[in-house]
């Protein structure tokens, strides 16, 4: 800063200095005028040489004035410098220090913009957290899978795989919660929940319409997995996959146009989950991933076919039923043809787990001691009813 106005204050002081002189010069020029307003009459009867007296005065006295002029402005070009500076505002500051403020200043604000940005990054990431949460899915629908032939194959995959490691034992699907997950959707309170069931419902229609009566058998045979993560047994293509799929799409629409966040972007492949790490944290951090080769005997295992004919609207948070099926807020069922064989099949369920005890109580009657004991009990239940009954007769008759 100093050595700055070392250089402008010589040309400042020189500027004012010329300025100083203008100004006196003027009234130097007045005073011979002046003179001769006062002389009069007397000035214009002067003699000559009075006028070249005049003259030389006035020279002379200009003469000392351009001195004094000079005089005054060879200070100013270095003792007057430091007298100047000193009446400056800014004499106690030093450039060095300004810009060093100036750079603090500015790293300052750099910081705070960082820390600012940074905030706004950990806000915009919170509320990307926040809504990922918002949107977690929480409900699904499901087809359940009820056919005891697939059931209990998978539980054999389970059985061989545990054989073979133990750990993952905790990762098995029980078997009253296998199903075929058609879609998943996120309800964040019990109004959406009457709202997706109310889809549900709605979509039985469109879903009777495509059926079209008829029975969907699906197929259930092999096993694959997802990045060796989840095992799960693929559902045969054919017509009826077809079908499934186009059921599923046609359901997910309708629970979108009730305002319902349903679905996701990757294609639906339907399959059944019979295995997943996710189950447990703790089992996650000892297998990080599934061998193939424990369930490789079973690679194209036929499980058997499951009837089209129940979805039902399950939650993932919600306590799961004693059988450990989903907690189940609504469900449709397709066609009267579906739920007769539905009822066909639990009464045959329920007469092969009857026959066995049927078959015990056959040979029983078969045996003759068992026939000459009941006859016999029989015969004393008789004997003793008939006197029962006939003392009851001689108690009420008038000559008792």
């Amino acid at each position: 800063m100093r050595p700055l106005l070392r250089r402008l204050l010589p040309a400042l002081c020189s500027a004012a200095a010329r300025a100083l002189l203008a100004r006196r010069a003027v009234p130097m020029a007045l005073r011979p005028a002046e003179g001769a307003a006062r002389a009069g009459v007397d000035a214009r009867s002067a003699a000559p040489e009075h006028d070249g007296l005049e003259n030389i005065q006035q020279k002379k006295i200009f003469k000392e004035d351009m001195e004094k002029t000079q005089q005054s402005e060879e200070p100013c070009a270095a003792d007057s410098v430091d007298s100047l500076m000193a009446e400056m505002p800014f004499v106690d500051t030093d450039i060095e220090d300004e810009h060093a403020m100036h750079a603090t200043s500015e790293l300052s604000i750099k910081k705070k913009r960082k820390r600012t940005t940074g905030r706004e990054i950990e806000e915009g990431t919170e509320r990307k957290k926040k809504k990922n949460k918002q949107y977690q899915p929480n409900y699904f629908i499901s087809l359940p899978i009820t056919n005891p032939k697939i059931t209990g194959s998978i539980q054999a995959v389970q059985d061989a795989i545990v054989q073979k490691d133990q750990r993952l034992s905790k990762a098995m699907v029980r078997s009253g919660s296998l199903h075929v997950t058609m879609f998943v959707m996120h309800l964040s309170s019990e109004e959406e929940i009457s709202i997706a069931v109310g889809a549900l419902s709605d979509s039985k229609v469109f879903v009777d319409d495509l059926l079209k009566g008829k029975r969907v058998d699906l197929s259930f045979q092999g096993i694959d997995h997802f990045r060796n993560q989840v095992g799960f047994v693929n559902l045969a293509e054919n017509d009826h996959t077809a079908l499934l799929k186009e059921i599923a799409e046609t359901m997910k629409k309708i629970f979108q146009e009730k305002g319902i966040m349903a679905g996701e972007e990757r294609a639906f492949k339907p399959h059944l989950t019979f295995m997943k790490l996710s189950k447990s944290t703790e089992l996650r951090k000892q297998v990080k991933k599934i061998d193939s080769s424990l369930y490789e005997d079973f690679k194209n295992h036929y499980f058997g076919d499951e009837i089209l004919h129940r979805f039902d609207l399950c939650s993932m948070l919600k306590k799961k039923q004693p059988n450990g099926y989903y907690y189940c807020e609504s469900s449709i069922v397709f066609g009267e043809s579906h739920e007769a064989d539905l009822v066909k099949e639990a009464l045959r369920r329920e007469t092969q787990a009857l026959l066995p005890r049927l078959n015990q109580i056959k040979e029983l009657l078969t045996s003759p001691e068992i026939r000459t004991k009941i006859s016999k009990e029989l015969f004393e239940d008789r004997h003793n009813s008939n006197s029962k009954w006939k003392s009851c007769i001689d108690s009420e008759s008038p000559n008792a």
